[in-house]
């Protein structure tokens, strides 16, 4: 990143004392702190995306999803609003040409497509697909919940990671009629709950962070034929040191934005995990586990300049802030925490500073 970068940072939240659901805030980079900027009216926004070409921000609601234009200042415009015909959702993405948005519904173990319009609203759906089956006789994964929705990085195939299955049902996306065609599951150890899932920019490496049995599964992914893609197994990292909190929940799996790094977090455990990650071959080097000052870091994400951390505290309504030392491999407090109520996600956004 260059010095003269701008950026905001589009915090979500649940809405019990307020109905401001996104906050807007000014980063300090250089600082690693974020200042208060506006608010947006929103019910219960439990996660956000942007749009691949940077214009547009979707976040789930209470009534479906609602699209937002990006002003050049960061700000957000109301551009629409959508029903998923279903329960709230609780994860949203687009494709890489931004024409179709992909919600999951962890309540209702359904995927939701949606096509988008070329000014960034949210038309019609044009497919709805619900997972069936009876998973583990766990407490809370005995049916279908549909955690993360991401494409391939290719455009064809849409990655769904149910953590009540225990496991990622891969589809193939009809571009013309935004239709979802199964063709491939990618199965994880039993009662271990795939609850997020990244792919390297280069599309060679997929990551999935399972909740229950804290670690992350890498697999290596190619295109075999039309309609045949190949996800092969290459390790499984912990997300927790061999000293760890009992009843911990892995959360979080961020890329930081140069992707030379990736992060994790976990409840119970109240901490977060840095991994190098080796591109060659796309396996993870430790740096540290460590303690984020905050109960249920549920979201957590590097600065753009990798020196820097927030942490987003989603039971003790807090976001705390670290400094990091990828070399030393450790953090440091950076300043008092920030008080918000029931934060979700967070995603840096560089603003468009050209005159």
């Amino acid at each position: 990143m260059s010095s003269k970068d701008k950026y905001v940072a589009y915090v979500s939240t649940y809405t019990m004392n307020d109905n401001h659901g996104i906050t807007i805030y000014d980063v300090d980079v250089k600082n690693g702190r974020f200042e208060k900027k506006s608010q947006v009216e929103i019910t219960n926004s439990s996660y956000l995306t942007i749009s691949h070409n940077q214009k547009y921000l979707y976040s789930i609601t209470d009534f479906g999803v609602e699209s937002f234009k990006i002003l050049k200042d960061g700000s957000l415009e109301l551009i629409n609003h959508a029903s998923i015909n279903g329960m709230r959702g609780c994860y949203l993405s687009t494709d890489y040409t931004d024409r179709f948005l992909f919600v999951a519904g962890y309540h209702d173990g359904k995927i939701t497509v949606l096509k988008l319009n070329e000014d960034g609203g949210v038309e019609a759906i044009t497919d709805e697909i619900f997972h069936k089956g009876l998973g583990s006789v766990a407490e809370r994964n005995f049916r279908p919940h549909v955690s993360c929705v991401k494409m391939t990085r290719d455009n064809k195939y849409l990655m769904a990671a149910d953590l009540g299955m225990d496991h990622t049902n891969i589809y193939q996306l009809n571009h013309e009629t935004g239709k979802l065609r199964l063709v491939d599951v990618i199965r994880s150890e039993q009662e271990s709950a795939p609850r997020h899932i990244k792919m390297t920019k280069d599309g060679k490496f997929v990551y999935i962070v399972h909740e229950i049995k804290n670690y992350i599964d890498v697999y290596s992914y190619e295109e075999v034929s039309d309609g045949n893609p190949e996800f092969n197994k290459i390790a499984t990292y912990p997300t927790l040191n061999d000293y760890h909190a009992g009843g911990s929940a892995a959360s979080a799996l961020n890329f930081s934005e140069d992707e030379k790094y990736l992060l994790s977090s976990t409840a119970g455990d109240n901490s977060v995990v840095l991994f190098k990650i080796d591109h060659k071959t796309g396996k993870l080097n430790k740096l540290f586990c460590l303690p984020i000052s905050g109960e249920y870091p549920k979201d957590a994400a590097l600065f753009p300049d990798n020196k820097n951390l927030v942490s987003l505290n989603h039971e003790s309504n807090t976001m705390t802030f670290f400094h990091v030392d990828t070399t030393k491999g450790v953090i440091a407090m950076n300043g008092k925490e920030l008080k918000i109520d029931r934060p979700n996600c967070v995603i840096f956004h560089k603003l468009d500073c050209e005159e």
